[in-house]
Parts: C-alpha cells; sequence; structure tokens
C-alpha cells in the first residue's frame, strides 16, 4: 500500500522582499511564526522545500551566527547556498549586481551596512531579497526574538518586553514587530544611543 506524500504548506506573501520589517504584514508574521512551528516539530516535512533553487547569500559584514544558520537553514530546505563576501556595489553597480544575481539563483539574502543598499538590490532584482541585517533593521533577527517567546510563554499579546542596551537596528525591528503582535515594548538606552526618532513614531503609531 502506497500512502499519499503529504505537501508542506505555503505561506503566499503580498510583497515578495523582506526589506525591513514592515514589508509583512500582521497575518503574514503570524503566518510565519506558524509555519516555523511547524517546521520545528516536521523538520523532515520540508527537506525538498527548496529543491534545485539556489539562493545568494551576500555579505558586507562578517558574521558567525547569520551566515551558518542562514547556510545550514537553506541546506536542510534542499536548496544550495552561494556565499559572497565583499562590498555589494563596489566593483559593480547594484543595479548590475542584482541583475545579474536574478539570472542565475532564486533569492538574495543580504547583510549590509546601508537600508539603501537593499533598497536598491530588491528595486533591480526580479527575485526575493532578504534583509539579513542592515544599518536601520534586522527583520529576520526580530522574528527569531518573537518566536522564541512565543514557543516560550506559549503566546504573545500581552507579554511585556524589556529592551536594554543600543537603540540600534535590533532595537528598531523589535518594536516594529512585536508592537504588531500587541506585545508591549519598553527600552532603555545611554542617551547618545537612543533608537531612531523616526522609527519610535512609526511603532507608537502602530502600537
Amino acid at each position: 500500500m502506497v500512502g499519499a506524500v503529504e505537501t508542506p504548506p505555503i505561506l503566499k506573501l503580498e510583497a515578495p522582499d523582506v526589506t525591513r520589517d514592515l514589508d509583512l504584514t500582521v497575518a503574514e508574521v503570524a503566518g510565519l511564526l506558524e509555519l516555523a512551528g511547524d517546521l520545528r516539530g516536521r523538520p523532515s516535512r520540508y527537506s525538498k522545500a527548496l529543491e534545485g533553487r539556489s539562493i545568494a547569500l551576500l555579505f558586507e559584514k562578517p558574521s558567525l551566527r547569520t551566515r551558518l544558520t542562514f547556510e545550514l537553514a537553506i541546506t536542510q530546505l534542499g536548496g544550495h547556498a552561494v556565499f559572497i563576501e565583499g562590498k555589494v556595489g563596489g566593483r559593480e553597480p547594484i543595479k548590475d549586481v542584482a541583475r545579474n544575481l536574478d539570472r542565475w539563483v532564486n533569492g538574495i539574502v543580504a547583510r549590509v551596512f546601508r537600508q539603501n543598499t537593499i533598497e536598491e538590490l530588491a528595486h533591480w532584482s526580479a527575485d526575493p531579497v532578504v534583509n539579513a541585517l542592515s544599518d536601520l533593521y534586522h527583520p529576520c533577527q526580530a522574528l527569531a526574538d518573537v518566536f522564541t517567546l512565543q514557543q516560550h510563554f506559549g503566546r504573545l499579546k500581552g507579554l511585556n518586553l524589556a529592551y536594554v542596551g543600543d537603540g540600534n537596528n535590533v532595537a528598531h525591528s523589535l518594536m516594529l514587530t512585536a508592537v504588531r503582535l500587541e506585545v508591549n515594548v519598553s527600552w532603555a538606552t545611554p542617551p547618545a544611543y537612543a533608537p531612531a526618532a523616526s522609527v519610535v513614531a512609526e511603532a507608537a503609531a502602530l502600537a
């Protein structure tokens, strides 16, 4: 007797790129967290999700955790990771980098210095672009953090989250992601290291 092969669920996103946290709607964030929970519990179900696909990892900034976890995730999903280190748009314009890569790979994960670099890659690439860190945002880290909270507490709504440290890209992304999931967010930073006022105002408007 041959059993039916269970097809893993696919989350359809309104926007192909994740350049910043607000590229994802609240419903899409909730769907990603649900999908991550299922993947964590049944990894073999997703072992061919990226079969036959290659993902470029563009890293201007050195990294241990981000590079290793993205490479492992792509491999465990059946895909192939291509690592490229160095300044994006140095020898060749970002426009040319993006347009060439979308002929060769199926997606771009970029860890860069400037948010403008991410946005320009997304503008010129027909393939999805994921922000793995920029000077303003770190959406993948924020998603990992709220997923951990949800796994630990069994819920997100009504939790009190305190952030202590530099008001940096992680702080920005946590604010924008957590408040939309009805988490109460407070932060404490040294006076010279406060988060960007524009991001605080944006988060306050969303809370």
